[in-house]
């Protein structure tokens, strides 16, 4: 965990540096030696080597798209499978990770983070830039090291605090898990702590993209909902859910985050007032090739369809009215079931019949995108739409902006709603959860109806209200790596993941009908209580004697 250290990070800046100012610094002193010289140099007016290194510290920052052998995390939860036969994210989603073997090991890489970040800061004091430059630069490696141990307590529970203490190869390693609750209050205080020494909103276009006092606020309001749920709250401590609540709030009074009037556009826009954050990427056409249906191949594109969206998540979705597809008063027909359906779900999901590059989708059996010879296809009938811009008409696939989005005012509003429907079973709560749920559902274009409640019930009950948020978390957030810690946070995954997954088997006659027919796919399996939490790789046991490894690992 602390020992294996990496130092190709300081190479790579070392050699970049090299080119770029031909060798002035170098010539007889080995890289590893001058690295740290080079990167924090008193004489570096302009602070261009300590800015490449924050620069580099961005890219320990999430990236969820198709990041584990090609798939979404949400391949992981009953929302998704994976389209590949035998993929690496079935570990996951069938309950087959080990401390030995994880896809989804973030233990090494965190600390990695953490690491670098503690000798920024110890070192980069010296670089004579403007005191506002370097005010931000520390506050958001404090913020990329705040998000570290986020993302290492939400799998692994407690973890060792280091502080800004720099472990070197020959130290005492052996440091024992502070508790959860340790590590939350840690990452409260940093982010309480630099939110108001970050660059503030609104930011100028040249600085889309960094670090800013609503990201610090978001991360703030998504640890405190995770640390009132009842995985961490087992007593339901009520306080907890205000505190969370509070927070999201927060972000809401900066009145400057809005919801994007179009749910598609939201994801494709590298500026854009609902992106509170984003692991900023190049323009590329990377996801279209992934998750387009896999029929679309010609000279110009070629499509995997790597992921398979499940007949789970296709039912979530509700009409356009707002009412579930189970309601009877609906209008929902099984026989022609992707009409008048909420406009995410045609956002969110390629089905039968939907338009890309100037045809229509063919996921009938024997279809151009479900031809059953592929070694890859949709194992469900269903491929997902999600992030791509609309190329219905389109002839290829253009270089797009693809900037996987970390934290989002949707998720404040969804955030706040559950954190104020569980402090107070209140009807005044409740009345705010339905004004988050109401915009939410505004904005994806469902309609009012009667008394201007898009669908939802009216006079909800404090339960009835907690359901309505979680499936509208779900749809709302889906593949966005919400529901996987979401189910867990809730502690519902041995339900809600250890099921027979299903699909849409539809069939085309010699007239041109189709017929659906609602099949079982395969199972995901949650063995509970252990999968709460991941096991803590045995690497990191042995490099650190004092970790005490996960309850059932």
């Amino acid at each position: 965990m602390f020992i294996r250290k990496n130092y190709k990070f300081y190479i790579v800046l070392f050699i970049f540096g090299t080119i770029q100012l031909a060798c002035k610094k170098f010539e007889t002193v080995p890289v590893e030696a001058k690295n740290e010289d080079l990167i924090y140099d008193p004489g570096d007016v302009n602070g261009f080597y300590a800015d490449q290194a924050i620069t580099n510290l961005y890219t320990f920052l999430p990236r969820g798209y198709a990041r584990i052998d090609g798939s979404f995390l949400d391949a992981a939860t009953d929302d998704g499978v994976a389209s590949q036969v035998s993929s690496e994210i079935e570990l996951l989603s069938k309950g087959l990770q080990s401390a030995s073997r994880s896809v989804d090991d973030s233990f090494e890489a965190n600390y990695q983070a953490i690491y670098r970040t503690n000798k920024f800061l110890a070192n980069v004091d010296v670089v004579p830039v403007l005191a506002l430059t370097l005010q931000h630069w520390k506050a958001e490696a404090r913020f990329i090291r705040a998000m570290s141990y986020f993302e290492l307590i939400k799998r692994y529970g407690g973890v060792p605090l280091l502080g800004d203490k720099i472990l070197m190869l020959n130290d005492d390693t052996r440091m024992p898990r502070n508790t959860y609750t340790e590590c939350v209050q840690y990452i409260v205080k940093e982010c309480d702590a630099i939110s108001g020494l970050l660059l503030k909103e609104p930011i100028s276009i040249t600085e889309v993209g960094r670090i800013t006092q609503g990201a610090a606020l978001a991360l703030k309001a998504r640890v405190l909902l995770y640390a009132a749920s009842p995985l961490n709250n087992i007593s339901n401590d009520l306080s907890r859910w205000q505190t969370a609540a509070d927070a999201a709030k927060a972000i809401i009074d900066l009145n400057y985050y809005a919801l994007n009037p179009s749910f598609v556009s939201a994801f494709i826009n590298r500026s854009d007032k609902e992106v509170i954050l984003a692991f900023q990427q190049a323009k590329n056409q990377d996801l279209e090739k992934a998750n387009s249906p896999a029929g679309y191949v010609s000279d110009l594109y070629s499509s995997r369809g790597a992921t398979s969206p499940t007949q789970e998540l296709a039912d979530a979705f509700p009409m356009l009215s707002g009412l579930a597809i189970t309601d009877p008063a609906s209008g929902y027909d099984s026989s022609n079931p992707y009409i008048n359906r909420d406009p995410r779900f045609t956002a969110t999901i390629f089905y039968n019949g939907s338009r890309w590059l100037g045809r229509a989708v063919e996921t009938f059996e024997g279809g151009k995108d479900k031809p059953n010879t592929a070694l890859m296809q949709t194992k469900t009938g269903y491929y997902l739409r999600k992030f791509l811009p609309n190329l219905e008409t389109a002839t290829n696939y253009g270089a797009i902006d693809h900037n996987f989005i970390i934290f989002r005012y949707a998720e404040v509003l969804l955030n706040y709603a559950e954190a104020i429907n569980e402090a107070t079973n209140s009807t005044a709560n409740r009345a705010l959860a339905y004004t988050q749920l109401t915009n939410i559902r505004k904005r994806a274009g469902i309609t009012a109806g009667p008394g201007s409640l898009y669908g939802l019930k009216a006079s909800m009950s404090q339960s009835e209200m907690r359901e309505a948020i979680r499936l509208e978390r779900r749809v709302e957030m889906a593949f966005e790596e919400q529901r996987f810690w979401d189910v867990r946070r809730w502690k519902t995954a041995e339900t809600d993941f250890n099921k027979t997954l299903h699909g849409m088997k539809i069939t085309r006659d010699s007239s041109g009908n189709l017929s659906y027919q609602t099949v079982n796919i395969e199972s995901v399996a949650f063995i509970a209580p252990k999968m709460y939490l991941y096991p803590i790789p045995y690497a990191e046991l042995q490099a650190n004697g004092a970790l005490i490894q996960n309850t059932g690992w």
